[in-house]
This record gives C-alpha cells, structure tokens and sequence, in this order.
C-alpha cells in the first residue's frame, strides 16, 4: 500500500472517529456536502466528470469535510467557522457545475 493512500485511510478513520463524538452543529452544511457529493456521483455515473476531475473534486469534499471537524472540535461552531464553510461549499459548488459542464468526458 502507498504511503499517501495509507495515510489518507487514517485521516479518514480519524475524521469518522471525530464525527462520532462530535456533536452536529452544522446541519446546512452536512446536507450540502451531501448534495455535492450526489452531484458528483451523478457526474461519474454520466461521463460527464473525468477520473482527474473527479478526484480533484472529491480531494476538496475532504478538506471541507476536515475543516468542519475541525470547527467541531471545541464543541462550538462560530459564526466565523460557519461562515467560511459556506463559502468553501459555495466555491466547491461551482467548481462540480463547471467540471460538469466543461464538455470534457470520460472515456
């Protein structure tokens, strides 16, 4: 196993392990995160996303997901925290429509 996928594997058991006893104090963004990664799945499952779009995409849905668990861990999110989630979701948002859109397909 390489190095960053063993690495990337414990980040993720991290952040799962964080999630479980964190409480959730950012609904809207959950339900974001939820629909963008729909939005890329339906992308994958069309062609209309390239395997380097969507990893690039799915990178960022995991920096995201960390910078949330990260305004989770003193058990407050501040209106500050909140506020940069939103814009991280608002530029990941345009990203997913212009990879989408770009008339780049899967092979």
């Amino acid at each position: 196993m390489k190095p960053s996928t063993f690495l990337a594997l414990v980040l993720f058991a991290g952040l799962m392990y964080c999630n479980a006893f964190s409480q959730d104090k950012t609904p809207v963004v959950d339900k974001r995160e939820k629909n963008q990664q729909a939005r890329i799945k339906e992308g994958v499952k069309s062609g209309e996303l390239t395997n380097r779009e969507t990893i690039r995409l799915e990178k960022q849905e995991g920096k995201i997901k960390a910078d949330e668990m990260m305004a989770k861990s003193d058990g407050k999110v501040t209106k500050a925290e909140r506020r940069k989630l939103h814009r991280e979701l608002n530029r990941e948002s345009k990203r997913v429509y212009r990879a989408k859109h770009n008339n780049k397909v899967r092979h």
